[in-house]
Order: structure tokens, then sequence, then C-alpha cells
């Protein structure tokens, strides 16, 4: 399975089941019933991760893009939690302002701003609008992409490029409108790559290129601006549990209890170590913590959070 992340692929592209089908209808024949379903359910359901209750970004603003699902909405809520300024992107308007609504309700300060990364014009509009309303920028957590999934010479040239203008080209222009802001004050930047910078499997040709390209992107930069106190970091989850794996699965549809029971079964053989997949808030609770001013030495890194899935060797 991939590992991230908030945007959807375009309509029409041929998206892989990622459950094999033989895993999904024994899951299927288990979920016999309501109560077995329930059951079922039940046993595979995740850690629950909450915010950490620290105030530690007080008074400063924060971007989140790919902030409307999965990690990156987990992630806004989060860095809201701890006092954060919030302007986050994507492109799904309603879900947009139901994270902003949510933020605003639990009494955090929020702005949804809609913004498609491929786009240099709203990529920069997005940075442009954040520090009208703020007036400032002090965290960066570029998360935002996509993947479409098939072998190599499958690919149209339009669905590898859009792959990589939204994954690793959307990351280096918001790169570039964000650091100017922060290049007085300092700053913490993120990126989410993904295990499969690290090791992969057929079918993820662009995205695995993409990935492992924001691994040399933020090593570079990381130099490009130390002594400008901007520190630039790798998030490196592994597969995690969010609406983008789901509808790459094809069980967007499936009733909640069959799809976590399929998940938690396609762990266990594809996860060693923990042999479950990641929540979001736990992807988000390490990148909130990475972002923060705990880890001052921290730049250049790619900071894996996988359970174990490319410890192993075979």
């Amino acid at each position: 399975m991939p590992d991230t992340q908030d945007n959807t692929a375009p309509s029409g592209v041929k998206r892989r089941h990622l459950v094999g089908g033989a895993a999904l209808g024994i899951v299927a024949g288990a979920v016999g019933g309501l109560a077995g379903g329930v059951a079922l359910g039940q046993a595979a359901t995740l850690p629950q991760q909450k915010p950490s209750g620290k105030r530690r970004f007080e008074n400063k603003v924060v971007l989140v893009t790919g902030g409307t699902s999965g990690i990156g909405r987990a992630a806004s809520l989060m860095f809201a939690a701890e006092g954060g300024k919030v302007a986050f992107c994507g492109r799904n308007i309603e879900r947009g302002k139901q994270v902003e609504d949510q933020i605003r309700e639990n009494g955090g300060s929020a702005i949804f701003i809609r913004a498609d990364v491929r786009n240099e014009s709203e990529v920069k509009a997005l940075i442009d609008h954040s520090i009208e309303t703020y007036g400032q920028l002090d965290v960066a957590f570029n998360n935002a992409g996509i993947s479409i999934e098939k072998p190599l010479h499958d690919y149209a040239a339009n669905e590898w490029d859009d792959v990589i203008n939204t994954d690793l080209r959307g990351v280096f222009l918001s790169m570039k409108y964000e650091i100017p802001h922060m290049l007085e004050r300092g700053g913490s930047i993120l990126v989410t790559s993904s295990s499969n910078a690290i090791a992969t499997t057929a079918k993820r040709s662009a995205y695995s290129a993409a990935k492992r390209g924001l691994v040399g992107l933020v090593q570079a930069a990381a130099l490009d601006y130390a002594q400008h106190g901007i520190r630039v970091n790798a998030l490196i989850p592994g597969t995690t549990e969010t609406p983008f794996i789901r509808r790459l699965a094809g069980m967007e549809n499936a009733p909640d209890a069959v799809w976590h029971v399929a998940v938690s079964q396609w762990a266990k053989t594809h996860v060693p170590g923990l042999q479950r997949v990641a929540t979001a808030e736990e992807i988000a609770a390490f990148a909130v913590t990475l972002a923060s001013d705990d880890h001052p030495y921290t730049t250049g890194g790619q900071f894996v959070i996988d359970g174990g899935k490319t410890a192993h060797a075979g």
C-alpha cells in the first residue's frame, strides 16, 4: 500500500486494488452478519492518538498543504490544538470548510484556502493569503500528494507527470514561496515522503520516484538554509489508514467493518514489526513534534515512522 496523503487521483485513473481479492473474499465471508461484522471491526480498531496538550505553537503560524483529509487533516487539527494559527489548503472545498469549522469550534484559529499544488499561481496565492491573514510564517508542513499505480509502461505521460507534479514539484513550489518569509526569522519545514522512498514494490514507479526525490530535495534545501535558521526535514511514514489508501484499495463503499478487517489482515503479512497500519493521528503527532522547537539540531533528516515495515530485509 502507499503511505500517505490527502488528494485523490484524477477521475478516470485506474486504481489498483491494494487489498487482494482472495484476502478480501475471506474477510467478507468472515463478516457474515451484523454481529460478526461489529465484532471483527472492533478487533481491528487502531490505537487512538490524542493531541499532546502542550502549546508548542503559541504565537506561531503554520501552513499545511493537503490539509483536508488524512495526515494533513490530523496535523492541521493538532497544530491548532497546540496554539498554532493554521492556514491549510486542499482541492475539496467542502472538506476544507469542515476542517476549518472543527478547528474554530474547538477554540483554534484556522483558515482554509483552496489551492492545487500543481498550479504555481495557486501556490503563490496560498502563501500570499496566509501571510496577509496572519502576518508571518513559522512552520510549513508540505504534505499534499497523490498516487497512480500501474506497471511503468502502462503510464500515460500525463499520468506520470500528474504524480510527479503533485508529489515532488508541488513541494518545490510550496518551499519556493514559503522560504522567503522565513529567511529573516527562521522556521521549520517538514515534507511528507514515504517508506516507498526506502523500499517499494511493483506498480509504484511514479510514486516512488517522487518520494525518493523528496529526500534529495530536503537534504539540499537543508544545506541551503541552515545558516538562516530554517530547518528542513522529511517525514517517512509507512502505510497509514486514510481515505487515500481506502480509495486506492477500491473499498471506499465497503462497510467500515469489512474495510478495517481487510486492512488489518493485510498489515499482518506486509508490516513486519507492529503488524498493523498507522493512524493518521499517529503520523501527525510525530510531524507536529518534528516541526516544533523541541528538536533544534534536526535538519536534513529522514525520519522513518513505519511500524517496522522497512526494517525487514526479505
